[in-house]
């Protein structure tokens, strides 16, 4: 084998991390391992050669002694080239444990937990502000109550596996190299059902709807997610739950729109209430409310009702009511409403004043971009 720079083998830097290497190791591993390349004798040259690379850069007095004398001071320890000392077993469980399904510790100890399921439960904004208690359907797989999750029919149980003798693993010789990889025949439960249970085929499961009641806090928005423990998949041969997470989502609503802790809503106002000012009645998520509108009110005025948004589900104060008033055109005159509106336009510049001051305010500045368009 030629004698590369480890570095250089690995493709990495001199001063990088175990994590680093570690994981260029994995990279090139994976791609030239003789399993993937039965048939390509370069591949497991290079498997070799970044094995060996590996070996000594992840031992850190080889790799002292390497960066100091290069191949000559690991070869005087006897590190490369032959992998004298029995590390090179512990190496490759640690980089190739969840690749071929082995590792230092051979078959998993217990059985494996389910997965986690996800549940969106659709919620009014009412209900995400004040709290509810909402009752869902979730289908899921449970363990077999025939015969108990394990698979087996009832009276019998699952027994060691001949081939890997209930280790869950299996040894494959390759010259020099022991590769272990899961049974092939149990697929690493270390078990065999011989008689499966009618109810569930041997599988250890079957599905059912599981009927819940989700207890949702005050406060909840879009996003939010709620956790209940062990109500996710049955774990195989007989392993714990996992976990359901119901994921929150908030309905739009005809009149508020919420954001945080506050919430919004448009109010249109009549010309003459914004005019002449007054009092109106606004909605709230706790009833009515008076909102007293000044005289001469413009479109797009903001008015904060203080504690009438919302309290978040992870505490602090009580949010705010911000209502946006629009001004409304009237429509559907009649003739003697016309005549009246006419008579108080012909009014509105009398006397000299400015009674339109945005109107006048973007008029001027219009003449104002047109003039200097001239110079």
């Amino acid at each position: 084998m030629s004698k590369r720079d480890y570095y250089e083998v690995l493709g990495i830097q001199k001063g990088c991390d175990e994590k680093e290497m570690k994981k260029a190791y994995r990279r090139i591993a994976m791609k030239y391992h003789p399993d993937r390349n039965p048939d390509d004798p370069k591949a497991d040259e290079k498997f070799k050669e970044a094995t060996e690379a590996y070996e000594v850069l992840s031992d850190s007095q080889k790799r002292a002694a390497y960066d100091q004398f290069g191949h000559a001071g690991v070869n005087q320890q006897g590190g490369a080239g032959g992998f004298e000392g029995g590390n090179f077993s512990d190496i490759f469980g640690d980089v190739f444990g969840d690749i071929f399904g082995g590792g230092r510790g051979g078959r998993r100890s217990g059985p494996r937990r389910g997965s986690d399921l996800a549940y969106t439960l659709d919620l009014d904004l009412e209900e995400a502000v004040k709290g509810t208690t909402v009752k869902i359907n979730v289908p899921r797989m449970a363990h077999c109550k025939t015969c108990d999750g394990s698979g087996a029919k009832k009276g019998t149980s699952p027994k060691d596996c001949n081939t890997c003798g209930g280790v869950g693993q299996v040894r494959m010789q390759q010259g020099f190299f022991s590769v272990q990889q899961t049974c092939p025949t149990c697929r690493g439960k270390g078990k065999v059902v011989s008689d499966p249970c009618n109810s569930c085929h041997g599988q250890g499961l079957v599905e059912e709807t599981r009927n819940l009641s989700v207890k949702v806090p005050a406060g909840v928005d879009t996003g939010d997610r709620i956790r209940l423990s062990g109500e996710g998949e049955a774990g195989p041969d007989g392993g714990p739950s996992g976990d359901l997470f119901v994921q929150v989502h908030v309905r739009e609503h005809n009149i508020f729109t919420r954001d945080g802790k506050h919430l919004y809503c448009e109010v249109p106002i009549s010309f003459a209430d914004a005019a002449l000012g007054g009092e109106l009645e606004v909605p709230t998520l706790e009833g009515r409310v008076k909102l007293k509108i000044p005289a001469e009110t413009q479109t797009g005025k903001l008015f904060r009702l203080r504690g009438k948004g919302v309290t978040p589900v992870r505490g602090g104060n009580v949010g705010d009511l911000m209502c946006r008033v629009v001004v409304e055109t009237p429509v559907n005159l009649s003739k003697r409403q016309r005549e009246l509106l006419e008579e108080f336009q012909a009014t509105l510049h009398e006397g000299g004043k400015k009674q339109s001051p945005q109107k006048d305010g973007w008029f001027e500045g219009v003449k104002n971009f047109f003039d200097d368009m001239k110079i």
